[in-house]
């Protein structure tokens, strides 16, 4: 698999996603996983809430989100670190994390499911270690799927996009959110959905989603930019901005 050896192994890595997903909101910009999931259930607008998969989860606050409104939520990713950690903030009713703050020094933080109106949330969802190019059968029958900053950090996206509409029940919404940051040290570059030239053209990865998503799929509304900041160390942040897309499955 195409990407940095154990970076999503990483225990700084790991506190650096506990505290994007629990801790402070930093530079004015809102929790992006809630936002996400906020997002998502607007364009759900009154279809069915039984079951929902946020692939890529991450430490999982994103599939503790739609659970406040789905019967069963399956969240699921590639690190096994990250699932780890999402059944343990679920037993123990909070996330807890040593956060970066200069060199060696770190800040012992504890953020409460309670405090966050997601204990009861917590009954509905299931943390599972899975490959979003290969996943298993039975992951399906879906009302959502929701991909968060996922792709570009795919070894083969197409995998995902051309086979995710067997999962998902007829209008049901497949929602995407991605910076779009390609990079050859996670996907081989012939693997990009866009960001290149084509025919002499830009081609995007707009462009590519549509291509891939087009036959089974339509795309509702405009493409919208949400923000969001990782916080590494008290004096250094990545801000960054994430093109949400949200697409609802053509029946058969």
């Amino acid at each position: 698999m195409n990407r940095p050896a154990g970076y999503y192994e990483d225990n700084t890595t790991l506190a650096q996603y506990l505290e994007f997903h629990f801790g402070e909101s930093w530079h004015g910009e809102a929790n992006f996983p809630k936002e996400l999931a906020d997002a998502a259930m607007e364009a759900l607008d009154g279809r069915e809430l039984c079951r929902a998969l946020d692939i890529g989860c991450a430490v999982g606050r994103t599939t503790l989100e739609l659970a406040r409104h789905f019967d069963h939520v399956d969240g699921v990713d590639f690190s096994q670190t990250f699932i780890d950690k999402c059944r343990e903030v679920v037993a123990d009713g909070e996330a807890r994390y040593a956060r970066p703050e200069e060199g060696d020094l770190v800040s012992y933080q504890a953020r409460a499911l309670s405090t966050l109106g997601l204990a009861e949330a917590a009954q509905r969802v299931a943390f599972h270690q899975g490959d979003a190019c290969n996943l298993g059968s039975d992951y399906r029958d879906y009302d959502l799927v929701l991909a968060g900053n996922l792709i570009d950090r795919l070894y083969k996206p197409s995998l995902f996009l051309e086979s995710i509409h067997e999962r998902i029940n007829d209008l049901g919404l497949l929602v995407i959110a991605s910076p779009y940051t390609w990079l050859e040290e996670y996907t081989p570059k012939s693997e990009w959905v866009g960001g290149f030239m084509k025919n002499g053209e830009p081609f995007t990865t707009l462009d590519g989603l549509k291509n891939m998503l087009g036959p089974h799929f339509r795309l509702l509304g405009e493409p919208r930019s949400l923000p969001f900041v990782i916080r590494e160390t008290r004096n250094k942040f990545q801000h960054s901005f994430s093109e949400l897309t949200i697409w609802e499955k053509l029946p058969d």
